[in-house]
């Protein structure tokens, strides 16, 4: 199979990589060419234009920042103008089910297969190739491509119809939210009864509560230093695609309005875990 990636971001090279290792001949395409650099030295081919990718290709994966660049790429830019009637593609953004939902009807129409499938895992997953990957579509397509994630998850799920695997990444994130906003809370009670930072996070990690998060986290709030791996404006997206998708419970509103804070306060291009500087703030 002829593999097509489009957009090369923190997520996007480490994937492409791992298909790379995995024998599969991949012809990429990015917005800036030189972060390509590392994937055309481990074998990929550097296309021209997104038309050039998608005739060399039988399966395109797109992975973009947001439903705005999703839908610029598939329509705007033309990207299913340019298909070939029995090819997939498979956009493992996150976006809302909607934006899902619209691409795959525009697809269906010409004849061309299309699966969501969002990824919950940052980057150390990703170059790990412990990715977990959710899919909505028709299950047919789905299964025709399903061995393509092996080289990048531990998992893949089918969940149904097309937006499924988006409503599943928004469910997956919020309870993300939810943890990284509950860890900050109990480090930041904690200190002001005078308990240490570093024994709080230890009774967490140790207790019934810890959680992989809670470990993977530990060292940046120790540090006081959150270098991005699942940057806090991703995650302010994420809560905001799922309150306009569903209704938010109590917790839920929360962890939105929490992370819309901390966006609006400039934390959004820091980790996930510098939500522990907006709620310090507000002490």
């Amino acid at each position: 199979m002829q593999l097509g990636w489009i957009g090369l971001g923190n997520m996007g090279v480490p994937i492409s990589l791992n298909l790379l290792k995995a024998g599969y001949s991949v012809t990429v395409f990015n917005r800036t060419a030189s972060k390509a650099s590392e994937l055309i030295e481990a074998g990929a081919i550097l296309a021209q234009s997104l038309e050039e990718l998608v005739q060399s290709s039988d399966v395109i994966f797109t992975m973009v920042s947001d439903d705005e660049a999703v839908k610029d790429l598939y329509f705007s830019k033309g990207l299913l103008d340019s298909a070939k009637k029995g090819q997939v593609f498979i956009d493992m953004s996150t976006v809302a089910p909607s934006t899902s939902q619209q691409v795959y009807a525009a697809a269906k129409e010409k004849g061309i297969g299309f699966v969501d499938a969002p990824v919950s895992g940052s980057v150390a997953p990703a170059k790990e190739g412990k990715l977990l990957v959710l899919a909505g579509g028709e299950e047919e397509t789905f299964n025709s491509v399903k061995e393509l994630f092996e080289p990048m998850c531990k998992m893949s799920i089918y969940l149904g119809e097309s937006g499924s695997g988006s409503n599943a990444k928004l469910a997956i994130n919020l309870l993300l939210g939810i943890t990284v906003q509950g860890i900050a809370e109990s480090v930041l009670f904690a200190e002001k009864q005078g308990i240490q930072i570093e024994d709080m996070l230890t009774i967490i990690n140790e207790s019934a509560v810890g959680t992989a998060i809670s470990k993977m986290k530990t060292p940046a709030i120790l540090k006081d230093e959150y270098p991005a791996a699942f940057a806090l404006k991703h995650m302010a997206k994420d809560l905001r695609l799922a309150k306009e998708t569903g209704e938010l419970n109590a917790i839920g509103n929360s962890a939105y309005h929490t992370y819309k804070d901390a966006l609006d306060g400039e934390l959004g291009e820091m980790d996930v875990m510098a939500v522990i500087k907006e709620l310090r703030s507000k002490k």
